[in-house]
């Protein structure tokens, strides 16, 4: 019995609209655009839930409660047909762990030394979204992070790479880093194949990692990850994984870095991923003083200033402890007496390891017993026994 036979006419028409939304995609400065059915990750939800189940995802209950629509983009939107996955390149034009040898210096994360790419890469896809559906005549959503949408499990369907050890996207053409996002639609498009995984045999994402966040290849536990922990995390840090942050502040790029893939990586196109000067390298004393205001302004259309003042000052003050300059022991002090108990908190933790033992020993005799706050207390008392020891 014959099969069923293939419309010329809607065939056509796809491989049209399919070949110029690849086309207004490069013409606006995405690096990789392709295609993808919206049902092409089955094995999605099965590997969401064992992550949720081992506690992986830390204090992001956001992915507890958003599990089931990020699982399937068609329960996120029903009438999806195509879903077209959309890359850009962000790689520096060096290696950023060398920041580590300069540990008076604050080390921020690539993808955060300029503008925010949710906004970049948004008003982008708004406008290929724009023309595509004035052409199409069809509907069409765009998402960048900020939706229940596995991005890197649709991206390795579509073919723009494969999701690496470091559970990061991997691009042949891009290596490691790479921006993505993605846009839903109603019209019916030419699928592209998916790419295969060709880590090999190697682990350098995996060794490259300072607190040791991989489980095993493949997976990863936010917990001790200092991306999350920088970020994403409130409150108090785990005392253990501190002296591992060296002087990362926000975000961490070593299992990227390490990824042998990047030496495939182009040029930046898009200006404004292109990193700020005064933030390739900035001083830890410079960023201690910042109070709520002038941080707002500092960091004005940087991602950085989504996490608020006091846990960036907080990190801040955990690379400070961890850079063994006595010329930070007096901008830490003046934080023993700020507003925020997280920051007077790491103030603390800091000068315990900048100072002698006998300075910090006087310093608790002459200011712990003013503070009211438990949390502060406890590092106090920390500090004093580390001392002591």
């Amino acid at each position: 019995m014959a099969g069923p036979q293939t419309d010329p006419k809607n065939e056509a028409r796809r491989e049209r609209l399919t070949r110029f939304l690849k086309a207004e995609a490069e013409a606006i400065g995405f690096d990789l655009c392709r295609v993808t059915r919206p049902d092409a990750i089955p094995e999605a939800p099965a590997r969401l839930g064992t992550f949720l189940e081992a506690g992986y995802h830390g204090t992001m209950q956001w992915m507890e409660d958003t599990q089931e629509r990020r699982g399937d983009p068609r329960i996120l939107w029903p009438e999806v047909r195509s879903v077209v996955m959309f890359g850009m390149n962000y790689g520096p034009d060096h290696d950023p762990r060398s920041l580590q040898a300069l540990p008076d210096k604050a080390a921020i994360s690539v993808y955060a030394r300029n503008r925010d790419y949710h906004d970049v890469i948004k008003g982008k896809l708004k406008e290929v979204a724009t023309r595509f559906a004035a052409r199409a005549g069809e509907d069409v959503k765009v998402f960048v992070d900020t939706a229940p949408v596995m991005e890197k499990p649709l991206a390795a369907a579509a073919g723009l790479g494969w999701q690496g050890k470091h559970t990061n996207l991997v691009s042949r053409e891009l290596g490691s880093w790479l921006f993505l996002g993605s846009l839903f639609t109603t019209a019916d498009l030419v699928f592209d194949d998916a790419e295969r995984d060709h880590c090999g045999s190697c682990r350098a994402c995996l060794d490259a990692c300072p607190t040791a966040a991989f489980p095993a290849a493949y997976q990863i536990d936010a917990r001790r990850c200092i991306s999350y922990l920088t970020i994403e995390h409130k409150g108090i840090i785990d005392p253990e994984l501190r002296p591992l942050f060296g002087n990362r502040v926000y975000g961490c790029d070593d299992c990227l870095a390490a990824c042998p893939w990047n030496k495939f990586a182009r040029e930046v196109r898009e200006m404004k991923l292109q990193a700020r000067e005064d933030l390739l390298a900035p001083d830890i004393a410079f960023f201690l003083a910042l109070d709520d205001g002038s941080f707002r302004t500092y960091f004005s259309g940087s991602p950085v200033k989504r996490i608020g003042r006091n846990r960036f000052v907080r990190n801040v003050l955990i690379a400070a402890g961890n850079s063994g300059h006595p010329d930070l022991v007096e901008p830490v002090k003046a934080l023993i007496d700020d507003g925020s108990p997280e920051v007077r908190g790491m103030a603390v933790w800091a000068l315990s390891r900048l100072l002698t033992n006998n300075g910090f020993a006087a310093l608790h005799h002459e200011r712990a017993a003013a503070e009211t706050d438990e949390s502060v207390k406890d590092e106090w008392k920390w500090g004093i026994a580390a001392c002591a020891s």
